[in-house]
C-alpha cells in the first residue's frame, strides 16, 4: 500500500502572496482629527480679520485741517502764508476747520489770538473788524500780584478794579471798576509784566486807560459760564 506524499512547501507562493498585490489590500491609516487645533485656527483667523479691520479704520479716519503757521494776532487779516494744511485723526469732540475752506478763510480777520500750530475753529475768524466802531482796545499792564492765578484766555469776562496806592484809602462808595472782555494776552519782554488787551465800549475806554496808567489796577476774572 503506497504512502501519500505531502506536497513540498512552495516558499515562492508565500512570497508572492505577501508581495505588492498583498500590500494593495491593506487599507491606508485613517487620519486623526483634532477639533482643538481646528478651533484654534478658526479663532486665529477671526482675530486677524478684526485686527486688520481696526488698522484700516484707524488709518483712514483722518481729515485734513487748517492750522496757524505762526501766531496770528487778534484782528489781523489772515493771509495764505499764515495757514498750513495738516492731516490728523478725527475727534468728534473737536470742530476744526477743514482744509477745503482754505480760500474762504484767507482774507478773514482773526477773532482772537491763534498760537503757532493751533488749529482753526469756526470761532477763530470773523469777517468783521476787531474792534468794531462801538468798541475799543485798552492795554493793561499787570504784575503777578494784580493778575488772576488762572491763565486768561480770549473771551474771558473781567473787571479792572482800581486799588488804592500804598498809604491811601479805598475811595468812598466802594471800589471803582470797569467791565471788559479779554481780547488778547502776552508777556512784555522788557518788563516781564502781563499785558492784557481789554475790549470795552468806546465810551469807557478813556476812563479805563486813565486808571490803568496809574498802575493801581487789579484784574478780577468773573464766571466763565456762558
Amino acid at each position: 500500500m503506497g504512502m501519500s506524499k505531502t506536497a513540498p512547501r512552495d516558499d515562492r507562493t508565500l512570497d508572492q502572496a505577501s508581495g505588492p498585490a498583498a500590500s494593495q489590500l491593506v487599507p491606508p491609516p485613517k487620519l486623526r482629527r483634532r477639533p482643538a487645533l481646528l478651533a484654534a485656527a478658526l479663532v486665529a483667523i477671526c482675530v486677524g480679520a478684526l485686527l486688520a479691520a481696526w488698522a484700516w479704520t484707524a488709518t483712514t479716519k483722518t481729515q485734513e485741517i487748517l492750522v496757524a503757521r505762526h501766531t496770528i494776532e487778534r484782528g489781523a487779516v489772515i493771509e495764505a502764508d499764515d495757514l498750513a494744511r495738516v492731516r490728523v485723526s478725527a475727534d468728534p469732540a473737536l470742530t476744526p476747520v477743514s482744509a477745503s475752506q482754505f480760500d474762504q478763510i484767507v482774507g478773514q480777520r482773526a477773532a482772537y489770538d491763534v498760537a503757532a500750530g493751533g488749529m482753526l475753529t469756526p470761532d477763530s475768524f470773523t469777517s468783521g473788524v476787531v474792534p468794531d466802531g462801538s468798541n475799543s482796545i485798552v492795554g493793561v499792564a499787570l504784575t503777578p500780584a494784580r493778575a488772576p492765578g488762572l491763565s486768561l484766555t480770549t473771551g474771558d469776562r473781567v473787571r479792572a478794579v482800581v486799588t488804592p496806592a500804598q498809604g491811601e484809602e479805598l475811595p468812598a462808595g466802594g471800589p471803582q471798576f470797569s467791565e471788559a472782555t479779554v481780547a488778547g494776552v502776552h508777556v512784555s519782554e522788557e518788563t516781564g509784566e502781563l499785558i492784557v488787551d481789554l475790549l470795552v465800549p468806546h465810551a469807557d475806554a478813556a476812563v479805563l486807560a486813565a486808571r490803568a496808567a496809574t498802575g493801581n489796577v487789579s484784574l478780577v476774572l468773573d464766571s466763565r459760564e456762558r
